[in-house]
């Protein structure tokens, strides 16, 4: 535990750097897999995941960034060979914000190939590619030319000519992972102590975003032809860990991520601390544990974070609120953003049906 919170408090000196927003990003990091990674793809345990999420930031401002995602993966070939496999998975989601209602809208398929080196080490490689789709309701955008002295009058002559339109790009990225894990095994219960570093590029093929005409045309009567803007590839870095105390039936899962875009980056650090009110263990061959967890993670110079969890084995559901407290707070007045999600994930008899796996591996 000491060697992890210096590597934690490590990475976050060598990471001071000025943080701004940049592409999706979700409070609830630990259930947003696929999101952060595409090699997280099939990595968990169980046979199947269903994670539905909704996000709605900065109220407050009269038209909030909303977020909605869902993500299905699970593991392939997992009765065929006992220490390799392949995850797959579908990654939706759809980001919307502003009067024009300007949107996001990503579809991806997922594919990852994870191996067991040994009884406590796990590699997973992970790749995916979809499309992005860009619109809006660009009439509805409003100009300083309609300031009637009081306030934007959206009735006035803008005097501007609206040449947005949509458009759909490819979008492509890969990732790495890698999982230490250590379990003791009671007669009552299981001890887990894991951690996972993961490393990730999206947007590596860096399409244009191609919002509207690239030629303008100065006062002079001068033609130009700007390049279009380039979407930069968001670069991540994860540990996501467990640790089990002994003897009691509290977890803590501290959790570190870095996004960098472009000049863009963002830290978002903290923990969750759980209580187990029901225990799985390989000797009954009961896998399913239920828990409530209450937790804190602080995204910086941007937000603090509590976060609430209710795990049922296959079923969680997970509440978080980001209490602003950058500088923006005061066009914001410190309402951030609510998060909810939903997940589901088919772990009944896991360990039982991994027993006739490991039986059907040996034949």
């Amino acid at each position: 535990m000491k060697k992890l919170s210096i590597l934690f408090f490590l990475l976050l000196s060598i990471l001071n750097l000025d943080l701004r927003s940049q592409d999706i990003h979700l409070a609830q990091i630990q259930e947003a897999p696929l999101v952060y990674n595409p090699a997280n793809t099939g990595f968990f345990s169980g046979y199947s995941r269903v994670i539905a999420g909704y996000r709605n930031q900065w109220a407050s401002m009269g038209k909030p960034y909303q977020t909605m995602g869902l993500s299905v993966d699970g593991g392939i070939f997992r009765n065929r060979y006992k220490n390799a496999f392949l995850g797959i998975g579908l990654n939706i989601f759809n980001d919307k914000a502003g009067a024009a209602a300007i949107q996001l809208t990503n579809v991806n398929f997922n594919i990852c190939a994870i191996l067991k080196a040994s009884k406590r080490t796990i590699f997973a490689a992970g790749i995916y590619g979809g499309i992005s789709m860009n619109s809006g309701k660009y009439s509805n955008l409003t100009y300083a030319s309609q300031f009637n002295g009081t306030e934007i009058d959206p009735n006035l002559s803008s005097q501007e000519s609206v040449n947005y339109h949509n458009f759909t790009n490819s979008d492509f990225g890969a990732g790495l992972a890698y999982e230490y894990s250590n379990l003791k095994t009671h007669n009552d219960r299981d001890d887990i102590k894991s951690i996972r570093i993961g490393v990730a590029a999206y947007h590596l093929n860096k399409a244009p975003q191609n919002f509207g005409s690239n030629t303008y045309t100065t006062t002079t009567g001068l033609s130009i032809t700007k390049d279009p803007y380039i979407l930069p590839t968001r670069y991540v870095a994860s540990i996501v860990s467990r640790f089990d105390i002994n003897n009691t039936k509290i977890s803590i899962t501290p959790t570190i991520i870095y996004m960098r875009q472009a000049n863009a980056t963002e830290i978002t650090a903290g923990t969750y601390v759980k209580y187990r009110f029901k225990n799985g263990t390989k000797i009954t061959g009961e896998k399913v544990e239920n828990c409530i967890g209450v937790g804190l993670f602080y995204r910086v110079n941007d937000a603090i974070i509590p976060q609430f969890l209710i795990d049922m084995g296959s079923y969680a559901i997970g509440i978080s609120y980001d209490a602003n407290v950058s500088s923006y707070r005061k066009a914001s007045r410190t309402v951030g953003g609510f998060e909810i999600s939903l997940r589901y994930n088919k772990l009944a008899d896991a360990l039982f049906n991994k027993r006739s796996e490991y039986t059907k591996g040996k034949k």
